[in-house]
């Protein structure tokens, strides 16, 4: 027992930071009502999204492997979650069990198969097992997909197990656990507790020599093969895991809005995760969830500013400037969000190598060096009272 509690335990660096990390996610709603971005819907987003860039990060960021395909294992997590939904239990527990091993099944197939080769051919293999896994759902198994329709609840589905415990409220069902529906805060608390287990995870796998062992991998794997090491088991275990997390992501996304479509299958997304990586920083532990959240905050508030919102915005200059300053920054708002975040993004790759994390890092640096006295400077001598 007590070399059980040794094996979960976190060193206290590590504790602090899952710690700090915990408290700043179930802490959103507040710390993000400033930003317009504190209602539940846009919450879970940022969260089920964070998880799907920690996973991804633990492949990309540990073995330096540049998978173009892990969206294929969020929609997989989606499907199986509205199946479970369909045919066992609207509870969300069997639903993330059964996304879970469905993906980490995927993942062992798809992994065992693009980990023959490394780099570019890597990347260019798993991007065409996701396109066929999105063409296969979106054309060839529509039984099972529902096509271009989408996979949805349906007052006859069986729910076998829900039917057994007793009689059915009328209309369609809402994802529950333990008695609670998954709607609104309470569905984003839900999310926000999975995330930082999640996270605990990813902080176990990074501090552990397992984790040691895929950072060598990433430094240089040729010559770990040269000293006898296979490396393969290693870097198809943690895709299986990197799969996994994408897999339950997809099931939160269920969980929260019972639908799953092909098109979380797209390349398009797949991209996403990747962006979120680097534009929080690759191989950091809190670095993907910040890029998950920036990137999410864009695509849903930065978005929705209109020309409207930009003239009460800018009400403080005079009107006859005010028409050329709304239409300037209008062209970088609206519709045009992707064009800020492509600049951003370009900022931060070409300043920032490491990501918003390496930014964070240079400040707190430029803090303790403003703190700290001048090297050789003589002790000020305080008066007497």
């Amino acid at each position: 027992m007590g070399n059980l509690v040794s094996k979960l335990s976190l060193s206290r660096r590590d504790l602090l930071l899952l710690l700090a990390f915990g408290a700043a996610v179930l802490l959103m709603p507040l710390w993000l009502s400033p930003f317009g971005a504190a209602y539940p819907d846009l919450l879970q987003k940022f969260v089920i999204y964070a998880i799907f860039a920690v996973g991804f990060n633990l492949l990309f960021g540990l073995t330096g492997y540049l998978s173009f395909g892990h969206a294929a294992f969020l929609g997989a997590g989606s499907y199986a979650a509205v199946w479970s939904f369909k045919l066992l239990s609207m509870d969300a527990l069997p639903a993330l069990i059964f996304a879970v091993a469905i993906s980490g099944i995927f993942a062992l197939v798809i992994g065992y198969l693009s980990l023959r080769r490394s780099g570019i051919y890597f990347s260019i293999l798993t991007l065409a097992f996701a396109q066929m896994s999105y063409n296969l759902a979106y054309s060839v198994l529509t039984p099972i997909t529902n096509g271009e329709t989408g996979l949805q609840l349906a007052l006859d589905d069986p729910r076998v197990l829900d039917r057994a415990l007793g009689p059915q409220p009328e209309g369609l069902p809402v994802p529950h656990l333990l008695g609670l529906e998954l709607t609104g805060y309470t569905g984003f608390f839900f999310c926000a507790l999975v995330l930082i287990l999640a996270f605990y995870i990813t902080v176990k796998i990074f501090s552990s020599p397992f984790g040691l062992m895929l950072r060598a991998i990433k430094s240089n794997q040729n010559r770990m093969g040269y000293m006898g090491f296979d490396t393969k088991p290693y870097a198809l275990t943690v895709f299986v895991i990197s799969g996994m997390f994408a897999g339950l992501a997809g099931a939160l996304l269920a969980i929260t809005d019972p639908l799953a479509g092909a098109e979380r299958m797209q390349w398009t997304a797949s991209g996403e995760v990747v962006l979120m990586t680097i534009l929080g920083g690759v191989g950091t532990l809190v670095g993907p969830a910040l890029g998950a959240v920036v990137i999410k905050y864009f695509e849903n508030i930065f978005s929705a500013f209109n020309d409207q919102i930009l003239s009460n915005a800018f009400a403080f200059v005079p009107e006859g400037l005010r028409e050329t300053v709304v239409a300037i920054v209008g062209k970088f708002v609206g519709e045009g969000w992707h064009l800020t975040l492509g600049l951003i993004f370009v900022l931060v790759v070409v300043f920032l190598p490491g990501g918003i994390m390496e930014g964070i890092r240079r400040i707190m640096s430029l803090f303790r060096r403003a703190q700290r006295p001048a090297k050789g400077a003589p002790a000020r001598i305080q008066p007497a009272e």
